[in-house]
């Protein structure tokens, strides 16, 4: 059978990594609350591998109230105590309440700018980068784009939030088409240009 050529990472041996590349990975994200998930996602998985994340995605969802940051804004210490013992998750402290923190933070950029959305999307002066890398050891870990926007959600008060997690946040949420150039989805994404 036919296998159009993936990137390297897209371990074809696991149908999550997979499907996550072939569907979800490098696609324009503009929906606040998928950029939201991302955040929380990126931040838990820092250390760990994206895999494991993928394999926990749907705890997370449930656990973190569909990634609804006006209700995870008002966790309090009882619900972080729950989500601890929640072995569906990632049981890491500083990482829940992170994601809490996190919450809080995304509601008050969305009150200033009236969208998460057009907040985060400046940093790429509101359009996909296109990038035509050949192999994956080209792609950097972070780029001056992604020190910016660090630096920035860190003043907003943002936690897990370093360069390299940010640059991770802008290819999985399409600010950034990553995709090598030979691969399949590198040339599908890159007509979806406005």
């Amino acid at each position: 059978m036919y296998e159009p050529k993936r990137c390297e990472w897209s371990d074809l041996d696991d149908p999550l990594y997979r499907e996550y590349h072939d569907r979800e990975w490098g696609v324009p994200v503009h929906d606040d609350r998928v950029i939201f998930e991302f955040l929380v996602l990126e931040g838990a998985q820092a250390g760990l591998s994206w895999g494991t994340i993928l394999r926990k995605r749907e705890n997370f969802r449930r656990a973190f109230r569909e990634f609804d940051p006006g209700e995870i804004a008002r966790f309090d210490a009882r619900t972080v105590k729950r989500l601890l013992e929640n072995p569906g998750i990632i049981r890491n402290r500083l990482k829940i309440n992170s994601a809490v923190r996190n919450a809080k933070s995304f509601l008050e950029v969305q009150e200033e700018f009236g969208s998460f959305d057009s907040y985060i999307w400046c940093f790429v002066g509101g359009r996909t980068k296109v990038n035509k890398w050949k192999s994956l050891g080209e792609i950097p870990a972070a780029t001056p784009e992604s020190v910016a926007m660090s630096k920035d959600l860190v003043r907003r008060g943002f936690k897990f939030v370093g360069p390299t997690i940010c640059y991770a946040h802008m290819q999985a949420t399409g600010m950034v088409n990553d995709h090598i150039a030979s691969c399949f989805r590198y040339q599908e994404l890159a007509g979806l240009q406005p």
